[in-house]
């Protein structure tokens, strides 16, 4: 096991932070200032480990990004027919690690500034082509040519507005991601039965 350097650690706690404080503030108004106050530190230190405000939210969500990958990686091992492969997709995108409201709120706006930035625009293209390739792999095992791509966009569709709905909510109990999951697979089931 590989151990970790103090500009990993430092790095990590900087995106902690941001994490923290684009849910709270916002990533058009949080200043590398708040940010790095947050992380008990000086925005210089942003400076130093990641250069800007957009390099720092290009790591946040290649960690973002490293979780899901992780996460579906671990599913795929046990999952041995093309549905079961299907429902690890879709249980990997609510996964625990991954489907809270601080970081469904820091995604929804990474897709926001996606289309302004090229960073950033390449990060998310690189994401929503894995996830339709995902898709597309299984769903050609179990359903007809013709209704493949559609079963394809009302599912990313549904899932993507579980992460707004999410990202937006304000209840006091926010969508636990074993819920998510469950709500997922019917979604998933009702879309195969047609």
């Amino acid at each position: 096991m590989t151990r970790k350097t103090i500009r990993d650690i430092r790095s990590e706690e900087l995106i902690d932070a941001a994490i923290l404080a684009v849910h709270e503030r916002g990533y058009g108004v949080v200043t590398m200032s708040e940010i790095a106050a947050r992380a008990g530190t000086s925005a210089a230190s942003i400076n130093y480990y990641f250069g800007s405000k957009e390099q720092l939210m290009e790591a946040t969500m290649r960690r973002l990004l490293d979780i899901l990958k992780q996460a579906l990686l671990r599913r795929l091992e046990t999952a041995r027919t093309p549905h079961e492969r299907l429902m690890a997709i879709c249980d990997a995108n609510f996964d625990d690690a991954l489907f809270t409201v601080e970081q469904t709120s820091v995604w929804i706006q990474f897709w926001s500034h996606a289309p302004y930035s090229p960073r950033l625009s390449r990060l998310h293209q690189i994401n929503r082509s894995r996830v339709r390739s995902h898709f597309r792999a299984e769903l050609k095992r179990l359903l007809p040519a013709n209704t493949r791509e559609t079963v394809r966009r009302a599912l990313q569709a549904y899932m993507d507005g579980v992460w707004l709905e999410e990202a937006q909510t304000e209840a006091e109990e926010p969508l636990a991601p074993a819920d998510a999951r469950r709500a997922v697979r019917d979604v998933a089931a009702l879309l195969l039965a047609r």
